[in-house]
This record gives structure tokens, sequence and C-alpha cells, in this order.
């Protein structure tokens, strides 16, 4: 038997669930990192730590595979903090392998990383010498059942110890949550019976793989669909009425107020989904499917916690007869063929900048057609799953909107580029501010992508803070960033780009997808702040009545 280190125990364990490490070689990682190499895992290195969790986070929503970030102790993994609590918060399975305060004691040097973690509701599992390999499997299984971050540390004065000989059984097979309460019954009833029925699907139908059976489901009942943005198109097909909430158009947000009975499959139905209270009518039934075990919103009148993929297929089995919504779905198509799509944006703004709105729909049309989006955080996040075509739920990667951060999407997009597959093209839009506090890892995506396009909303600002308090008087001047030649910075480390001041700036990167799109092309969009994002408007709008309700 081939004699292995502790670090060499993680390693080879590790192995058998991921393929690739995101992170940034340190003295706490170094050896897990040499024997990460002897296991064959592929290592891509990053230029900060935070970028370690963000990529392999990213990798996780783009290929449904689980990654490792890696880091070294002390300062390599406070740096990794707001990645991780983003990974916890939007409940992403993920592993950070770190080194850690030496089983001796703590260094002068050396923090309480499991004190830190637990902070932010990340579990730590530390190794020790007789059982490395377990416990590397047992955080493993922890974060793909709990669906969390997890974080793997290995003790400086283990590290290069000779690991103790483990006889590790295979691994259980993952157990599939069914109709556990009955209620299913109720729910086929109150369906079949429904004139105006409504299927509202999130990421945990999109991540148990029920589009097919929620799609049947909903041709069964004649429904209206719609799903949420990381379920974007997942039941795409007739009486498909796109994202519910503030992403999505008026007029399909009165069609779902209208419908009398919703099922809600693997959403959470968060205050931004529900249009902060206004989505459903009040006269509406919620039943809700979900993995869980209890409800995640007051409105829910059933709640049935299975397998959204098992209960689908179910509810299908138990129709019978002839459903009641006859016609809901012709007149869900009038109204939506007669009703107002997203506004089209401007050709000219005050300030002679480009409307972000007129902006995005252009890159629509330019854009490959295969395509993985990643979106990170900032005033501009609608642009996307509101103007372009994305594909799969899979294929939009939308970053520090749980944690309510910026300034990840760089480093996300390093670990979808990883991940991306069948010659699709990786798409990154970030605000200016985001950017530059990842600017180190466009290094990394320069080198990670095989085909890549960043696509900068430059409006000189902090765009959200201008909106929400520069319209309230507060001084703007922290809010504004002078403006930065990214375009310039861009060429400097080895990438395509181009100003685009203009649509027809566009045809530059037109011309760089018709010759190949192979590398990495920065648009530098340089954007008006005078348009403001109506989701942020309907934010504001929910925000200033409760405030006025409180007062009151």
């Amino acid at each position: 038997m081939t004699t292995l280190t502790v670090s060499g125990r993680v390693a080879q364990v590790l192995s058998s669930y991921v393929s690739d490490v995101f992170g940034v070689m340190g003295n706490g990682n170094v050896y897990f990192l040499d024997a990460a190499e002897q296991q064959g895992l592929g290592f891509t290195a990053v230029r900060h730590e935070g970028a370690a969790i963000a990529a392999a986070d990213a990798y996780y929503r783009a290929s449904g595979r689980l990654a490792a970030g890696t880091t070294t102790y002390g300062p390599g993994y406070t740096n990794a903090l707001t990645a991780l609590a983003e990974a916890v918060q939007a409940q992403i399975p993920v592993v950070l392998v770190t080194g850690d305060a030496p089983t001796s004691g703590a260094r002068p040097q050396d923090v309480d990383q499991t004190a830190i973690a637990a902070g932010l509701g990340a579990a730590t599992f530390t190794v020790t010498r007789d059982a490395a390999g377990a416990i590397t499997r047992q955080a493993v299984e922890y974060a793909l059942t709990k669906r969390t971050a997890v974080v793997l540390a290995i003790p400086y004065d283990l590290a290069a110890q000779e690991a103790a000989d483990e006889d590790l059984p295979a691994p259980a097979a993952a157990k599939v949550t069914d109709d556990v309460d009955g209620g299913l019954g109720q729910a086929a009833r109150l369906l079949a019976g429904a004139r105006r029925p409504l299927i509202l699907a999130g990421r945990g139908a999109h991540l148990a793989g029920a589009g097919p059976e929620l799609r049947e489901l909903a041709d069964r009942l004649g429904a209206l669909t719609a799903g949420t943005a990381l379920a974007l198109n997942l039941l795409n097909g007739e009486g498909y009425l796109g994202v519910a909430g503030g992403f999505g158009t008026d007029t399909a947000a009165g069609l779902m107020g209208e419908a009398d009975v919703v099922l809600v499959a693997g959403a959470s139905l968060s205050p931004f989904t529900m249009r902060f209270g206004h989505l459903l009518g009040p006269d509406s039934t919620v039943i809700q499917i979900d993995a869980g075990l209890q409800p995640t919103h007051p409105r829910v009148d059933l709640f049935v916690s299975a397998d959204a993929k098992t209960a689908a297929a179910r509810l299908v089995q138990l129709l019978d007869g002839e459903a009641a919504a006859e016609g809901w779905r012709a007149e869900a198509s009038r109204r939506l063929a007669d009703g107002p799509a997203h506004h089209p944006g401007s050709e000219v703004t005050a300030d002679g900048r480009l409307d972000p709105r007129s902006l995005a729909a252009a890159l629509d049309g330019v854009l490959p057609e295969h395509r993985t989006v990643v979106q990170d955080g900032g005033h501009f996040i609608g642009w996307a799953p509101m103007y372009w075509n994305i594909p799969r739920p899979q294929d939009l990667v939308m970053v520090g909107t749980a944690f309510q951060s910026i300034g990840l999407g760089l480093a996300s997009a390093v670990g979808a580029a990883r991940a991306v597959e069948d010659g699709r093209t990786l798409v990154l839009a970030s605000g200016d501010g985001g950017f530059l506090m990842g600017l180190s890892d466009l290094n990394s995506l320069i080198g990670a992508a095989r085909s890549a396009i960043v696509v900068i909303y430059n409006d000189a600002a902090y765009g959200a803070e201008i909106h929400q308090y520069g319209s309230q008087g507060l001084t703007e001047k922290p809010m504004l960033i002078p403006e930065v030649d990214f375009s310039g910075v861009a060429r400097a480390l080895g990438a395509d780009s181009a100003i685009i001041r203009s649509l027809d700036d566009l045809s530059a990167l037109q011309e760089w997808i018709d010759a190949g799109a192979q590398g990495t092309f920065v648009a530098d969009c340089r954007i008006t702040s005078s348009v403001r994002a109506p989701w942020l408007s309907e934010w504001m709008q929910a925000s200033q009545a409760a405030k006025a309700a409180v007062a009151g």
C-alpha cells in the first residue's frame, strides 16, 4: 500500500468527488496542492483567495458538479469569507480546503477559523492523522446533503505527516425524499379543479431534474408556467410567462396574479420573486412542493415535503379526466402578444452615454447563441435576464444576490469558464464598481477561458447607491468612481477589448466573434446613470411603504 500524508489522504478522498480545485498556494495548503496534483486533480490558480470559493461555487452552479477551493490559513482564509458567506446563503455545496493552526495550539498569527466559519453558517471539519479520509468524506457528504459550503481544515503540523491506514467503505447512495405527508392527493384535486392554474418552478426543481415532469403536468392541466430567475426557461413552452418577480413584464405579472391555484415547485418565494407581496392574488390557493420540511412563505396553503421530480410525476398519474382550465393558455397568449414587453431603451440620453436597456437588447443579437452568463451583483443585475436569451437555468449564474454583495463576478467567471462545455461562450456581466473589486482575477479569467466575453456596465459610479440614496439628496461623492479605461487594462493583460460608446461600436465585438471568439474580449460599455432599473424602483417603493407602516 502506498504511504500517504494527511494532505495526500485528503486529496485522495476528494478526488472521488471533485475533478477541479481553485485557489492560491500558501504555507497552509502547499502540501495539499502537491498531493492534489499527484491525485490528478485539475488546479486553476486564482490571484485572490476570495476567488477560490467563488470560482468553485460558480463551477457547481454552471455544471452541477462539486468543486473545491483552497487557501492558506490566516489571511488567506479570511480573504475568502465573503465568497464563503455567499455560498452558504445561496445553498451551494462547495468545499474550502484550508490550512489551520497546529494541533499544539494557536500561534500569534492564528485566528479562530472554526468560530469565524460558524458565524457565517459554515461547518468546519478538522482532519486528524488517524481519520483524515473519513473526516474528508464526512465534510463532502455534509456539503452535498445539506446543500451548503463547508470548511475542511488541515492543521499545519499534520499536513506533511504520514496518515494512518483507513478502511473507507463506498459512499452511501443519496436518499430521495418522497411524498412523506400524503399531500399529493389533495394537491392533485386542487389542480384538477383549477380554472387558471399556474406552475412556478425554482432552482430546487432544476436541481431535482424536474423540468420534464413539471412540463408534462402543465400540459395536462393547461396551466401557465413561470420560473424564478434561477430556474429561467426550465418550463419554457406553451403558456410560459417568463420570470416571476422584478425581472418579468407587467403583463406576465398580471396573469400570474389572476391564477386561482399556484403550484410552487422548489422555489422559496423570496420577497423579490413575490414582488414584495403583489405577485399572487389574495384569493389564490398556493401549493408548495419542496425537499425541505416546512413551507417557506406564509402564503402557502398546502405544503408537500417531497422531491420535485418524483412529486410531479406522481401528480400526473393522479390526475383523472379533463382539466378545467380550458382556454386559459389561449387568453394568456393573446394578452402577452398585446401587452408591453420590456422597455426598449432610448437612442439618446441627457448625458450622451448609452441607455443600458438598448445596449442589453443590442447585445442579445451580438452575443453567441450558445452562452453561459455569469451575473455579478449591482444595479445592472436585471438587464441580462430581462433582455438576453439564456437557454437553460444552469446558463445563468447569478452571484452575490444571496449575500447582497458585489465584486464576485470575475472570480465566478473563472469557475464557470472551467465548467462550460459543448463550445459555449462564457459571458460575464459586471458593473464597474464590482469589476474593480475583483480586478486581479481578470488575469485568471484570461488564462482559464477558451471563449469569454466580459460586458462592463460602466456608469462611473456605484449605480444602486446613486438611485437609492443620491435620489434622496445624500451626497453622491462617495458613490462616484473616476472613469476607468477597462479596455486598456484588458489589453495590457492579454485580452481583446473595445470601448463601447455607441451601439455601432459593438461591431468590434461582432468582428471578434466572427473570427472565432477565441480567448477573452472585454467590452467597456459607457452607460448612463440616469436610467433606473424597474426592479430597483419596485424595491424602493416596497421599502418606503414598509417604513411608512412602521412610522404610522
